[in-house]
């Protein structure tokens, strides 16, 4: 704060303004009490004058900072951003696509957010990386500190920037960014600490593991095929998946911030190689199934040819209960938007079909059907409209997050309530 009296910055004359003002009130305040008429106009006139220096001092401060933070939405900046620390404690997890989903919209309610990412990744610019160098593959990690990202547009390009041609080609410059801070800072969780920093990231992400492992997936033909790349494009319907080692350890920080979650999200993304591997690592397993928080399980918009083929979202829920058993799934949050024609038949003909929700009537978690879609050529959630989903979730299975915050409560409920129009 010293600094900010430094020459040339013109607080300090604004500052010297103010405190002359109310040095001025404060004596105008002691003469008021005169009955000498005299005295009383002279009391009169230097409250009117100290009133005045305060709100000349005032004006000069406000015009200073705005001037220095280069906006006059500084202000009700400082005050989202303080209110977003004070948002729900939430864990997501997945990979792939489907996650920097979840967190690009969450990022606009709460600043709480923890990712923690699958590390299998085994195929394209990740795979490569991790097979010359030995780190774990950060392609579906930089996805998720870009989608947190509070930085301009052109470092988001920038990092996920992908070479077209000469020995980096398939690359994509976050990716290498990671490694190089990897090997700069001495391993990857400070590596990722220092990259949150250059990109300002609203959260924390965080690998599942620190362990180089491997998934394996048992398919009902009996055969078992290895890497997730592999699993991505399975030939037959997956029975069962594995990981080697199948005693990985968890990072501490990421089992901590599920057992003080408000809400678990589990998906979207690819059922096998994306959401169940996060699931495999037992002790993370283990955290969500003690956990307090209201656990999630948001279903993919439409089927992957190879891994889901033909799955409805009962076929889901079935493959996560027979990796990791019942009761870890509080409700499930599946689209009901219709597809349009143009986009579904596209998606037919690449062997992808909208995942139905046809299990209200089920036993177990409570199915919520809702609009989801982005208004887009892709068929895929809308941000937006799966945060508010999801928060109203919380809301309803989980009202006691806010006790003790009754405003930080009202403050989120008042701004969904006005976002209430568009979904």
């Amino acid at each position: 704060m010293w600094r900010l009296l430094l020459p040339g910055l013109g607080f300090k004359r604004f500052m010297a303004v103010v405190a002359l003002g109310f040095v001025a009130i404060g004596a105008a305040l002691a003469r008021l009490w005169s009955t000498d008429p005299i005295n009383l106009t002279v009391a009169v006139a230097i409250l009117v004058l100290g009133v005045a220096l305060v709100a000349l001092g005032t004006w000069g401060l406000w015009n200073t900072i705005t001037e220095l933070l280069g906006s006059d939405k500084w202000a009700g900046l400082l005050y989202s951003r303080r209110q977003l620390a004070r948002g729900p404690k939430v864990v997501a997890l997945g990979g792939g696509t489907g996650l920097p989903v979840v967190l690009r919209g969450l990022k606009q309610y709460t600043s709480n957010l923890t990712a923690v990412v699958t590390v299998a990744d085994d195929g394209g610019s990740s795979g490569r990386l991790r097979g010359d160098l030995g780190i774990l593959p950060p392609g579906d990690i930089r996805n998720c500190m870009v989608a947190l990202a509070d930085t301009e547009p052109l470092m988001e390009e920038l990092f996920q920037h992908r070479f077209e041609s000469g020995e980096l080609k398939g690359h994509s410059f976050g990716n290498l960014f990671l490694a190089a801070m990897e090997r700069t800072a001495g391993d990857f969780v400070t590596a990722l600490r220092e990259s949150s920093r250059v990109l300002a990231v609203r959260g924390t992400v965080l690998p599942a593991t620190l362990d180089r492992v491997t998934l394996w997936a048992d398919l009902v033909t009996g055969e078992r095929i290895y890497g997730e790349s592999n699993i991505g494009n399975s030939p037959a319907r997956i029975e069962r998946l594995g990981m080697e080692p199948d005693d990985a350890t968890p990072l501490a920080e990421a089992v901590e911030a599920i057992r003080d979650a408000d809400m678990i999200v589990m998906g979207p993304g690819s059922l096998y190689t994306s959401v169940i591997p996060n699931l495999l690592v037992k002790p993370i397993q283990e955290a969500i199934r003690n956990t307090s928080a209201v656990r999630v399980y948001v279903a993919n918009v439409m089927t992957q040819p190879g891994e889901t083929s033909h799955y409805t979202v009962r076929d889901h829920l079935a493959a996560l209960e027979r990796q990791v058993g019942r009761g870890l799934v509080d409700v499930v949050l599946v689209n009901n938007q219709r597809v349009a024609d143009d986009a579904l038949a596209r998606y037919l003909k690449e062997g992808a079909e909208p995942v139905t929700a046809e299990m209200r009537t089920i036993d177990g978690p409570l199915v919520v059907a809702l609009p989801l879609l982005a208004a887009d050529n892709l068929v895929r959630h809308d941000p937006e409209k799966l945060a508010r989903a999801l928060l109203r979730l919380l809301f309803q299975h989980r009202p006691s997050w806010s006790e003790g915050r009754t405003w930080d409560g009202l403050w989120l409920e008042a701004r969904l309530r006005g976002k209430r129009g568009e979904a």
